[in-house]
Formats: structure tokens, sequence, C-alpha cells
């Protein structure tokens, strides 16, 4: 999903990288309001980044979003738009979008079902959500590429994980590896990324990669993350050196969630609009590559509608932020 806004938050986030053995200390990220712009414009409730937080592993935007009735809304029709330096995952717990990119890949985004999409050097898409969908519900996350990759070549990914059931959850593993089930999707960091569905009351304990910092988006229920209580659209962060997790639906339906992990970022990025670099000047080039229509980022075939205009850039250099020292 493009990230429409018409004034973007640029911000340059460093990753927290102190470890060590230590008992569960969960944060609560309260998630703030983004009315995004559009032919059909939508407000999404966002978790990453923010001056909490800006990165849980690679994983540095977090959008949620719905239930929403499109025949209330309109839906969803985000024209094409660009990409560079990042990974997008789009997961929906109801709904179907179509996808169309400059691969020339065209797919549908369903409930249960991955789609990743690798933008390197530049890509764009567009998003639409199909006559067929009543009510669009999901999440909308970006996953930062290391320097080393940052300028990879476009790439589309699908994938749909079996779910696996433990006593109390179901649990569909999109990313990485967790309770038994590996994802093979590719990515250019250690990555978890997992739908975790709760029965009523239930109390499960998962064992995790000590290394990992994880964060845990609640969609609908409440759900105690080790001894933190979390609301729905609130996510809960767990710093590394911790084994397992303990989640718990404190209510009397079911509750999902989505668990996000992967390894400390060590780098420094500077996030803009839908653009990832390491500069300003690396924002610069890549807006005004989009303006111009340049082959770096292709053309989408097949949308009836013209392209997302790039927002005008700020008129200071990017200013770095960071995720708050440990303590």
């Amino acid at each position: 999903m493009s990230n429409m806004e018409t004034d973007p938050v640029e911000m340059l986030c460093g990753a927290d990288t102190e470890r060590g053995a230590e008992k569960p200390r969960v944060e609560v990220i309260s998630p703030r309001e983004v009315p995004l712009g559009g032919p059909r414009a939508m407000t999404v409730r966002r978790t990453l980044p923010q001056r909490a937080r800006t990165l849980i592993g690679a994983w540095c935007f977090a959008d949620h979003y719905g239930p929403d009735d499109v025949s209330t809304t309109g839906g969803m029709d985000v024209a094409p738009h660009p990409h560079t330096g990042l990974q997008t995952v789009s997961w929906l717990f109801s709904g179907e979008i179509e996808h169309r990119d400059t691969l020339g890949s065209h797919a549908f985004v369903r409930p249960g079902e991955l789609n990743l999409m690798t933008g390197g050097h530049g890509i764009a898409h567009t998003e639409v959500s199909t006559p067929r969908t009543t009510i669009l519900h999901g999440v909308q996350l970006w996953v930062a590429l290391p320097d080393e990759h940052r300028h990879t070549e476009r790439d589309f990914q699908h994938h749909v994980p079996e779910p696996v059931h433990i006593d109390g959850a179901e649990i569909r593993v999109f990313l990485g590896s967790l309770a038994g089930s590996v994802s093979p999707v590719r990515t250019f960091t250690p990555l978890l990324g997992a739908e975790i569905v709760l029965e009523p009351r239930a109390s499960i304990t998962l064992a995790v990669d000590p290394g990992y910092e994880h964060g845990l988006l609640v969609d609908h229920g409440d759900v105690r993350m080790a001894d933190t209580l979390l609301s729905p659209a609130d996510m809960g962060y767990a710093h590394p050196g911790i084994g397992a997790l303990t989640l718990t639906n404190e209510s009397d339906a079911r509750a999902r969630t989505v668990l996000l992990g992967g390894t400390p970022f060590e780098e420094e990025i500077v996030m803009w609009w839908n653009f990832i670099g390491r500069s300003h000047d690396d924002i610069v080039r890549a807006r005004d590559d989009w303006q111009h229509a340049s082959e770096r980022f292709g053309t989408v075939k097949g949308y009836d509608g013209d392209r997302l205009p790039a927002p005008t850039l700020p008129n200071a250099t990017i200013t770095p932020r960071r995720n708050p020292p440990r303590h």
C-alpha cells in the first residue's frame, strides 16, 4: 500500500542493539490515526513508525485498517505508486485486493494468503479492492532492505501458509518460523511474521528466537503479552533476550493478533513517503525519478487511471529519529 500522506514524516531510523537475557518486559505502542488521501480516502491505525519506536527488527511500517464496509467507504483504490529499498507485506483478515505491478504481476490478496513485493532499486504497483469485497480489513507492513540488498531487482512472491493448530490457538506463519511451521518466502534479514488466533480465555507459550525483538499487534480482543494487557490496535514490544512469549486471551470471544519479529536492524535508514534510502539525497533522487517517469520504476499495465504524484519534499534536510535507548 502507498503511504498517501500529503505531508509525510521524514525520519532516519536506527536500531536499539543492546541485548541480554531477561524476563519479558513489554512496552505498549499505541496507534496513531493517519488519514490517507487518494480517490478513496481511508484512515489507518499506524503503530510503526512513530516516536516511541521506529523499527522492530527490519519491520519499519505497520498500518492496521478496517473493518471497513466498502459500500460506505468506497473500498481501496490506490493508483500506481513507487517503492524503493523495501519489501511490502500484505495480509488480509477479510476482503480481496487486486494487485498489479511493473513486473507484470497480476495477483489477488485474500485472507490467509501472503503477497510480498520487493521494491529494491524501484518498483511501482496498484491496489484495488474487488467488487466481491464487502468488508475490507487487514494490515499493510513494510520491511527495510539492508544496504547490501537495497538496490536488488524487483520481485513478487505469493504464499498460502498452512494453519498450525496447538492447544488454544491457530497460527499461520507467513514469514520465518514459529511453532514448527517454516515459511519458504525469501527475506533479506531474519524475520518472523505470523497471524495468531487465540480461543476464548486461552493461554499459550511460544518458543521464540532470543536474538529477535518482537511486536504483537492486536486486531481484536484483549490479549495479555507476558504480564502486560494489550487492547485492540495496540502493539506490545518485547526486547531481545527472551526465549519464550506467553500470550493470554482475556476475552470471552476469539482474539486475533499478528506477531512480528526480527534481529535488531543495525543500520540507519531514511524513510519518506514510499521510499527508503540512506540519505536525504537518496530520497530526492527517487522522487525525481518517479516524477519524471523514469524507467527505474517501470509502468503498471491494466490500471485505468493516472499515477500518484509524489508529495512536495520538506524545505530542510531530512532529520534523524531513533529508537529510544534501553534502560
